[in-house]
């Protein structure tokens, strides 16, 4: 009874204090176009010798370190990290008590040229048959370079179990991309879904291009050491470089990052799904084959077919290029994908669709386009219950910039649009709402900029609702409905 009481407050008070977005919560009203122009730092990468880059003490020391989920529903980690000088050891040592390692095992090494610079030795380690909700210590290296580092698996999968994801876009290694790092571990998020463009190394030459690969690694691993991220890959990934040799698209990201994808039934690395906790998470590869026939597409029909509202009532999707965007940059890059894809999405009722790749905030009221073909139907997007939300939070810092120029007049399907910097965090409470905040780097300090409370497209059918034993839940389904 006291959780439920908690609850119940939570609800309220975030309700309260969500007032003041009631006037954009309904497709139909006019949406926002923040005026807020913020003094940023200036768009260019972290200079090399600034502590943030800084390579860990000893010979041979483990660097770069970074987790992400290794199977399908959160009982495994697939740890990654590279040593310079030799290839050392692969294995992890683990245990659930600080500097107690009961258990271990055994990684793969590689390494890889792109044209002249030559990669550290790269380690992955899949470390499975974790227990559920259970912090797990781990070491890495041995000797005087040994690190340590921990990490906290999520909860069982279940339709109630309460999580907070961090979500991060084009994060690029400047001094706006630390703002956005640090504003984000201070927010209490416990997995990262990460939206695609990393580095940014590709708008360097030659050798540096791996060098900023390195940077970036050590820049993030503060965070990246201790709570998966979930990868995605976009345009700044690809490394297609005629001039250097270099034409294998991906090369740098896929030696790098691992995905759990072969347990999620798919063929490549760049599409794949997971569970976690009351989520199912599709990420999709927008610079991938897609159309009909192809493996993605033959994939996400399958993926979808296997979503249990059930057990996962949150169906989330990543991509890096936005279906819809009202900003001039990127404007109609998506269109295809929308083609092949959105009417999938309409008939699963996917919760909520997060994209980067414009540098700027945009949330969509719930809309779709689905009837239009190139002779007849609906030419604009409708009001759509059974539609996505459409995030696209492609801020997180990089050099590029920020895209400040959006198209006049605000679309009727947009909700809420600003061209700052930041991050937002979706805090899934159970399988009816979750509370949902994008957060502005205003000069140096973290803003709840954009929040409303985000209803489950599944179990917030009257029907479904009458189902639920926690009557609690329904006096909030028509407050500040989505």
């Amino acid at each position: 009874m006291a959780g439920v009481a908690r609850m119940e407050s939570m609800l309220v008070q975030f309700v309260v204090s969500c007032l003041v977005f009631s006037s954009c919560l309904r497709y139909g009203n006019a949406g926002i176009t923040s005026n807020f122009v913020r003094s940023e730092y200036p768009s260019v990468d972290i200079p090399l010798d600034h502590s943030v880059f800084a390579v860990p003490k000893g010979h041979n020391a483990p660097q770069q370190v970074h987790i992400t989920q290794g199977d399908y529903d959160g009982k495994a980690v697939i740890i990654s990290w590279v040593t310079a000088d030799e290839p050392g050891t692969s294995k992890v040592e683990y245990g659930t008590s600080e500097n107690k390692y009961e258990f271990s095992a055994e990684g793969t090494i590689t390494n890889y040229t792109f044209y002249e610079y030559k990669s550290g030795y790269i380690h992955h380690c899949h470390v499975d048959g974790l227990e559920h909700d259970t912090k797990y210590y781990y070491k890495i290296g041995s000797g005087d370079s040994a690190r340590e580092f921990w990490f906290i698996t999520p909860p069982k999968v279940g339709p109630d179990a309460p999580y907070k994801f961090g979500i991060i876009g084009d994060l690029g290694q400047t001094f706006n991309s630390l703002s956005t790092l640090e504003h984000y571990m201070h927010s209490g998020g416990q997995t990262v879904l990460f939206l695609g463009d990393i580095s940014y190394a590709d708008r360097y030459q030659y050798n540096d291009i791996g060098i900023r690969w390195d940077t970036w690694g050590r820049f993030a691993e503060q965070s990246t050491a201790y709570q998966p991220w979930i990868w995605s890959a976009g345009n700044h990934e690809i490394d297609y470089m005629p001039y250097l040799g270099e034409v294998t698209p991906f090369k740098n990201y896929l030696q790098r990052f691992a995905t759990p994808y072969y347990a999620s039934k798919s063929s490549n690395p760049l599409w794949y799904a997971i569970r976690r906790a009351s989520a199912h998470i599709i990420v999709l590869s927008s610079y991938s084959p897609f159309v009909k026939y192809t493996p993605q597409w033959m994939w996400l029909r399958e993926e979808l077919n296997r979503v249990d509202r059930e057990k996962t009532p949150w169906l989330i999707v990543l991509m890096h290029v936005p279906i819809y965007n009202s900003n001039d940059a990127h404007y109609m890059e998506g269109e295809s994908m929308r083609a092949a894809f959105e009417s999938w999405f309409v008939q699963y009722k996917v919760d909520v669709i997060f994209a980067g790749h414009v540098h700027a905030y945009e949330r969509s009221y719930r809309i779709s386009n689905i009837h239009y073909n190139v002779s007849s139907g609906d030419q604009y997007p409708i009001s759509d219950k059974s539609a996505p939300v459409y995030i696209t939070v492609g801020d997180g810092g990089n050099q590029e910039g920020l895209a400040g120029k959006f198209r006049d007049p605000q679309p009727q399907y947009s909700a809420f649009r600003e061209a700052s910097y930041g991050h937002l965090t979706l805090e899934i409470q159970n399988r009816t709402h979750a509370l949902y905040h994008w957060n502005r780097n205003d000069d140096g300090k973290k803003m709840a900029t954009d929040a409303f409370v985000l209803h489950n497209q599944y179990w917030g059918t009257n029907h479904r609702r009458r189902k639920l034993k926690k009557h609690f839940a329904r006096k909030y389904i028509d407050r500040a409905a989505y």
